[in-house]
């Protein structure tokens, strides 16, 4: 592995470990000191937000980072970004805004909006800064960049619960405060680090020009967003704020557990596009790591969901733990795929299939959608996931029919081997031994063995990496 490689991977590793464990402090505190319906109506708040401001930026920031690694001119870029999320963000405050204002008795969830979503535009302000740090690999900036939110909300958070202060309104502020640090360091850093000259007058040709390239990217944005927070704002809407606390809980965790994914993730798009920038075809031997990846990511998805009931009700003295069991065994089996999803979309991507992307999405989210309106009302919590599960089934099998096939196809095979080693693994150590820790240890070493008896892990040939990732 070249050293810039490296140091990319660690910088972004240690941003991502460190706003997880600032993450799961903040998580923590809130579940536990919130009763469930302020939990849950402070989660529905943020999965509105978090949709409306990914789908406000059109799916030019995944554009901008592509731009800006293939050798576009980075300022004109950057500030097309910076002019549209202006515009784009302040319409939408303003606009949520009026609603509240013309509302003749507006609940308390209407003033959680607007604090919380003035925060979340500071967030949005600073997304084309930490894209261009993105795009030009300087994983070092973007770190220190990405870490200040909940760094402040963490500490600030642990005071209050040591004065037992943690209520639904100062957590609003609190988070408030540190997405609007957030903003005002990611500035600094930019023109410490980045020094790039920005022109902030409305350019409309060349704007017009670059939405109208990420129009494929804008559907599939739109898919996503709502793909990843549907079944919470459904949840909330059609069961209650109690049942989308118990399912926002899980789902949090879920994201949590998914770490390695995120430090890996942002790295795959800027190298994939270089790679394929300089030869023309995108290398095979680079599923060489999507395997390894499949390997260790149902190793995480099985010990996620046999230590979830123990540990989870001990930590929250039994509000989210074993209510939670089914749909956190069905979160577990998604987890290899979010992996391999992300991947082949990243090889898509980086070759510019963004119409073939967008048909993807689109029938994911259908399918999500579908499931979702069709199974919350009978299952419940584990409707949702079910749902989910169903669409990111469906999103991988498309993506293997559809780029890179035939190395796709070889990799699938690779991920039902590693899928059916871990259900024969947990099986024989649930049924068969006692005690959590016996069960969690033993299963986990017994996968891992299965796993290298079925050559999904060659101890001599492990030195692939080298080559792959230092292309």
């Amino acid at each position: 592995m070249k050293p810039s490689h490296l140091k990319n991977l660690s910088a972004n590793t240690i941003q991502l470990v460190i706003n997880q464990v600032f993450g799961l402090a903040i998580f923590y505190i809130l579940s536990s000191w919130l009763d469930k319906q302020s939990f849950g109506q402070l989660n529905w708040v943020l999965a509105i937000l978090f949709t409306a401001f990914n789908i406000l930026a059109c799916g030019i920031d995944q554009l901008v980072i592509k731009k800006i690694a293939q050798g576009d001119d980075v300022a004109i870029v950057t500030g097309l970004f910076v002019n549209h999320v202006l515009f784009s963000g302040f319409i939408f405050y303003i606009a949520i805004g009026v609603v509240w204002w013309v509302m003749p008795h507006s609940p308390i969830i209407f003033q959680v909006l607007m604090l919380v979503g003035a925060g979340k535009l500071m967030i949005y302000f600073a997304t084309p800064f930490k894209q261009l740090a993105s795009g030009q690999e300087r994983f070092g900036v973007l770190a220190k960049m990405s870490a200040v939110s909940n760094v402040v909300r963490g500490v600030a958070l642990i005071v209050l619960a040591f004065f037992q202060q943690v209520t639904l309104i100062t957590a609003v502020f609190v988070f408030l405060a540190g997405d609007g640090l957030e903003f005002a360091v990611t500035v600094y850093l930019f023109y410490k680090y980045l020094r790039v000259p920005l022109s902030f007058s409305f350019q409309p040709k060349p704007y017009f020009a670059l939405l109208k390239e990420a129009l494929p990217q804008i559907g599939v944005v739109l898919f996503t967003s709502a793909l990843a927070r549907f079944d919470w704002i459904f949840i909330g809407l059609f069961l209650s704020a109690v049942k989308l606390a118990e399912y926002s809980f899980a789902y949090k965790a879920f994201e949590i557990s998914t770490l390695p994914l995120l430090a890996v993730a942002p790295l795959l798009l800027p190298r994939f596009v270089s790679v394929i920038k300089e030869r023309g075809i995108f290398p095979t031997h680079l599923f060489s790591i999507l395997k390894l990846e499949l390997v260790f990511s149902v190793l995480i998805g099985l010990v996620f969901y046999l230590s979830w009931s123990p540990l989870v009700d001990w930590f929250t003295h039994g509000k989210y733990g074993a209510v939670n069991s089914s749909v956190i065994l069905v979160l577990a089996v998604c987890m290899p795929l979010m992996y391999f999803n992300n991947f082949l979309w990243s090889i898509g991507f980086a070759q510019g299939k963004l119409r073939l992307i967008f048909k993807v999405f689109a029938v994911t989210f259908l399918v999500n959608v579908i499931g979702d309106v069709v199974l919350i009302p009978l299952l419940g919590n584990a409707g949702a996931a079910i749902a989910y599960l169903a669409a990111m089934l469906v999103q991988a099998i498309l993506y293997m029919l559809t780029i890179e096939k035939q190395a796709a196809l070889q990799v699938g095979v690779n991920l039902v081997i590693c899928s059916i080693c871990a259900i024969i693994s947990g099986f024989i150590a649930i049924h068969f031994l006692s005690g959590d820790i016996t069960v969690i240890l033993f299963a986990a070493v017994l996968y891992l063995v299965f796993t290298i008896l079925f050559r999904q892990i060659n101890l001599k040939k492990l030195n692939f990496l080298k080559p792959a990732i230092g292309q």
